[in-house]
């Protein structure tokens, strides 16, 4: 059986990092995915999409990412039947997170590092006379 899912989307709240009793790191989020396809004229929908994470990952995500923070998550869908407080039978859809990675650039988070910002050098004018060319005067090829 397959149950493989890959959500790419926005932080909806500030994640919270927890620890059960036996010590483990958990962290549950919520992540905005817009919808791919709109009718024409149609306001831009999206799915609020539960995630949970666990250990390492969970402390990766506490330190690195925050609320309105682009993120790509790798994992499988958890389902839970439950009856709530007043006696109605529920069901709630998680993903449970196995990979988590990075998406938007430093700038879409606000938190650029002046050292960032600035353009790479440039080196069109650099020095080559260390350089010997190398001439390929063979005319056998060996395949």
């Amino acid at each position: 059986m397959i149950n493989t899912v890959v959500l790419m989307g926005r932080l909806t709240y500030e994640p919270e990092l927890r620890t059960t009793s036996n010590g483990l790191s958990v962290i549950s989020f919520q992540i905005a995915c817009d919808r791919s396809y709109q009718r024409a004229g149609e306001e831009r929908k999206a799915d609020f999409i539960d995630v949970t994470a666990w250990r390492q990952t969970a402390e990766f995500i506490s330190r690195y990412f925050h609320k309105g923070s682009m993120i790509a998550v790798e994992g499988s869908i958890q389902t839970d039947n439950f009856t709530d407080k007043d006696g109605n039978k529920r069901k709630s859809v998680t993903v449970v997170a196995n990979n988590v990675s990075f998406c938007g650039s430093k700038a879409e988070s606000g938190t650029v590092n002046p050292a960032f910002s600035q353009p790479a050098p440039s080196y069109a004018s650099a020095d080559n006379s260390d350089f010997e060319e190398i001439v390929d005067d063979d005319d056998d090829l060996p395949f």
